[in-house]
């Protein structure tokens, strides 16, 4: 081959290597902002926690920027989340810290997403403080998880003793005993509460453990928190940042459009939208980051390992648990 034939075919070469790169280069940053653009998978509890979602739930219909998985109970977000089908999942403040020392710290904490709803029912007027229950009986769900040890750490403080709780596996369960049991005492969440009001005129709330709680601690109490995968936070930092800012956004929506709130919270098959108008205004539902988010937490995880070390996993998450924006 003479030097001018080995020339062009060297060139042709080049040409040839070069515009394999640049397709290389065009396929990996299409590819690029195609995962940039993919929707950031959301799950949530079907309760307040999802109640506080619902204005970013519409405002997804236009932007597409989430994909919104709600469930019934935590035993289908937890496997989602940990074999990563899940970017974010909104869960109970206690499984929150369990599910960071199972999985070595492959999640963290973003943010509180709801307070306190847990509240002391009765049919009559007779329950006005802690004391008086004292040698009743209260039907409550929620044994070995917050409801339980919030309850006992509270009536330890105050000193009350022979308050027999039977503990029903459902929500439901311990609302259908309460019903059926004239001189009984309830303990339930919202929006169970409102759910069992409807069905008997003459149940009132005795008591709300959150007020109780902050009279006794001085703190907050902790229902439900949202974390996230670590490795989504350390990958999609700007996607992270908005959904905090759309969760921040959405609960208080929720708290100040009570009204078309509600109306979405059917919507969604959260929960009937009467019952959520109703309901609503005690949910104690918010958007709490950053310092304040620990300030809350560390007490309350503090409660729970005293009460039962496995009911936060054996021992209490370390600063690394705390997500910082």
């Amino acid at each position: 081959m003479s030097p001018d034939a080995e020339r062009r075919a060297e060139s042709a070469m080049i040409k040839r290597t070069f515009a394999i790169l640049l397709n290389m280069v065009l396929i990996t940053t299409a590819l690029g902002v195609f995962a940039q653009g993919m929707p950031v998978r959301v799950a949530a509890l079907k309760g307040p926690t999802a109640m506080g979602l619902v204005k970013l739930m519409a405002d997804n219909a236009e932007t597409g920027a989430y994909e919104v998985t709600l469930a019934a109970s935590p035993d289908v977000l937890v496997p989602a989340l940990a074999k990563g089908e899940v970017d974010i999942a909104c869960l109970p403040v206690n499984l929150a810290a369990i599910l960071y020392q199972n999985t070595g710290g492959a999640i963290r904490v973003i943010n509180i997403n709801t307070l306190g709803v847990i509240y002391i029912l009765e049919k009559g007027g007779d329950v006005q403080k802690l004391g008086d229950l004292a040698g009743r009986t209260l039907y409550a769900s929620g044994k070995a998880s917050t409801p339980e040890y919030a309850l006992a750490y509270l009536l330890e403080k105050a000193g009350v003793k022979g308050v027999k709780v039977e503990w029903k596996a459902e929500h439901s369960e311990a609302l259908a005993a309460f019903l059926g049991a004239p001189n009984s005492l309830a303990m339930l969440p919202q929006p169970f509460v409102t759910v069992a009001q409807t069905k008997n005129e003459q149940i009132r709330i005795a008591l709300d453990l959150t007020r109780e709680w902050e009279a006794v601690t001085g703190d907050t109490m902790v229902t439900g928190v949202t974390v996230a995968r670590q490795d989504f936070l350390d990958n999609n930092p700007e996607a992270a940042a908005r959904f905090l800012s759309d969760h921040r956004a959405s609960a208080a929506y929720v708290s100040t459009n009570v009204r078309a709130a509600a109306a979405l919270t059917g919507e969604y098959g959260i929960v009937d939208a009467q019952v959520a108008l109703k309901a609503l205004p005690y949910c104690n539902i918010t958007s709490m980051e950053g310092d304040a988010m620990k300030n809350a937490l560390v007490p309350f995880y503090r409660m729970l390992f005293v009460q039962n070390p496995l009911s936060v996993g054996g021992k209490i998450p370390d600063d690394a648990f705390y997500f910082k924006p």
